[in-house]
């Protein structure tokens, strides 16, 4: 299928609901395993850019309260 073909969710429970059973469950599995991936990559991207944010002095300490008092301003 071309990158160009864009096909609707219900086509795509169609298509889904079309394959055995065996089949439906390890694209659940792999489905589940490359989100679980991103959520991964997008908490690494987080601690890099954090880190970067520290080395450069841009991170600000504080108690909690400080930071509810920073927020409210």
């Amino acid at each position: 299928m071309s990158s160009r073909n864009i096909i609707t969710f219900q086509e795509a429970l169609d298509i889904v609901e079309s394959l055995p059973e065996s089949q439906q469950e390890d694209l659940i599995d792999l489905i589940r395993r490359r989100l679980i991936e991103q959520k991964r990559q997008k908490i690494a991207k987080g601690i890099r850019e954090a880190r970067k944010e520290y080395a450069k002095g841009e991170v600000k300490k504080g108690s909690v309260d400080d930071l509810m008092k920073e927020l409210s301003k």
